[in-house]
């Protein structure tokens, strides 16, 4: 039996992170296809707009990811709109950089709440829904940073990595139920996030064919979707290669050049 997002066949789908970026181009390409796609995010105004593209197929569902109360009183919600999930696709996220190793706890806990742990809470809430459905796919937004240590990218990079392989152990945890687990890792993609970077990014996408990427991946049975190709091989390589990575590439690309001294 596949477990692949057949395109012929209508799902229900939530989508989270849906307001903007991939995850409003991924809703804008499944209603095209006629899915019922539920929307979450937490500015629902946001969301309000993008359910204007079809306000007969979509659904809003403002949450917080990162809020464990915020995703129960979700959880509640989403019953009430459906009795089924046929797929999830947890992409909501952030991104703080951590410039001159501040090692601010705040910062590092908001971009693990909603990277990390939002995924947990999107999975919480819907795994009962997913059960209802005879091939259901959970899919969740990772990314090419971690595959190596970027500068800079403490916090998000090992957000990244610690969802990574809390969806490789799902992944082996129902390798005897029907639950089919997809981790999606994409490079640079052109979002508002991404537009307040302040260094160049190779190989950048719009998120319009990030998202057909992704479901390309999702129809294709994939249990991992990397893209660009351009980006992603070479990552794998110096991931397998680390002291190429140490010794030649991240000293040319860190902004620290001493430790600060102390009091």
């Amino acid at each position: 039996m596949s477990n692949a997002m057949e395109p012929s066949a209508k799902k229900t789908i939530w989508v989270t992170g849906a307001s903007s970026g991939i995850g409003e181009a991924l809703v804008r390409a499944l209603v095209a296809e006629g899915h019922f796609v539920i929307v979450s995010g937490r500015n629902r105004d946001a969301l309000l707009k993008v359910q204007q593209l079809d306000p007969k197929l979509i659904r809003v569902l403002s949450c917080d990811v990162g809020d464990d109360a915020s995703m129960a009183e979700a959880g509640v919600a989403l019953r009430e709109i459906t009795d089924q999930l046929d797929t999830v696709i947890a992409g909501a996220g952030t991104c703080e950089y951590d410039d001159g190793l501040t090692l601010d706890i705040d910062s590092y806990r908001r971009v693990f709440d909603a990277n990390f742990f939002g995924v947990v809470n999107t999975l919480r809430e819907a795994l009962p829904l997913l059960s209802n459905a005879r091939s259901p796919i959970f899919a969740a937004v990772g990314s090419l940073s971690s595959v190596v240590g970027f500068p800079r990218a403490e916090a998000y990079g090992a957000s990244k990595a610690a969802l990574q392989y809390f969806m490789d152990a799902l992944r082996a945890d129902t390798s005897q139920v029907p639950l089919r687990t997809v981790l999606i890792r994409p490079g640079f993609i052109d979002t508002p996030l991404t537009q307040e970077n302040d260094f160049d990014m190779p190989f950048l996408m719009s998120p319009d064919e990030a998202a057909q990427r992704i479901l390309a991946g999702l129809n294709g049975n994939k249990a991992v979707i990397d893209f660009p190709r351009r980006l992603s091989w070479p990552l794998r390589m110096l991931g397998l290669l680390r002291p190429i990575w140490f010794g030649v590439c991240a000293p040319r690309m860190t902004r620290i050049k001493k430790l600060r001294r102390g009091a």
